[in-house]
């Protein structure tokens, strides 16, 4: 049976309203990003959002089809313009995410990330039990900063149980350390890059504003979108039993 392709070619006046054609002067600009570039404003790279919005489609179909295969996406974005949409549609598809700094070794070290987050869980359920009252006043308090400290690292981690299917970045120049870990370990990269990144290090970049919230927000919906999507092919796939052919 063919897999149904998810196709979303992007509202090119949506993302032309949020601000995702503009780049960066011309002296930031990264050759990779050279093709993306329609003309410059004022000093100001302007990107091709016809270009973006085929990019866009083919990192919303790589999302959905991740979707129809049951994987996880860990949704990265530290900078102060992402973390608010980061967290907001990380919880819309139920995926983890990092909108803090990244922890050298989530993913090459994942093994040790997970007793991090195991350790967290754990006193969260002790807590919320009403165990830690066996404990001095001085030691709850002790555990009541361990707790605020894991929950600052590992919280957005909570959900993954396993290595994602893939990493969505906002900034692949600033998450350089996520994306280069995903790459060691073969984990294909989706990343929202503006003109001053080196798209060539990543799968599925899509090339438009990666420093306005409004422009962030719009893309990281549209590749929510295709997830949701891709979960509802593989649930009506599931849901529909196969008809065998009689020889």
């Amino acid at each position: 049976m063919e897999k149904q392709i998810i196709t979303r070619t992007g509202d090119i006046d949506a993302m032309f309203k949020a601000g995702a054609h503009y780049g960066f002067a011309r002296s930031r600009r990264h050759p990779s990003t050279a093709p993306f570039v329609f003309g410059v404003k004022n000093r100001t790279e302007i990107i091709d959002l016809e270009k973006t919005a085929i990019s866009l489609a083919k990192a919303s179909s790589f999302v959905a089809e991740l979707a129809q295969a049951g994987k996880q996406v860990l949704i990265v974005g530290s900078k102060n313009e992402a973390r608010d949409a980061v967290t907001k549609v990380a919880g819309t598809i139920d995926m983890p995410f990092v909108a803090g700094r990244w922890l050298g070794g989530t993913i090459t070290n994942f093994v040790e990330i997970k007793k991090r987050i195991a350790k967290f869980e754990g006193l969260l359920v002790e807590r919320e039990k009403g165990e830690l009252a066996k404990y001095t006043k001085k030691e709850r308090l002790l555990i009541d900063r361990q707790i605020a400290k894991l929950d600052r690292f590992f919280s957005g981690l909570v959900p993954m149980r396993q290595l994602p299917g893939a990493l969505i970045v906002i900034d692949s120049n600033k998450e350089h350390i996520a994306v280069a870990e995903a790459v060691r370990a073969g984990i294909p990269v989706v990343a929202l890059s503006s003109t001053d990144c080196d798209i060539k290090k990543v799968q599925y970049p899509i090339v438009a504003n990666d420093s306005s919230s409004a422009s962030i927000a719009y893309f990281l919906n549209e590749l929510a979108k295709a997830y949701k999507e891709g979960v509802k092919l593989q649930s009506k796939k599931e849901a529909t039993p196969e008809i065998k052919k009689v020889v």
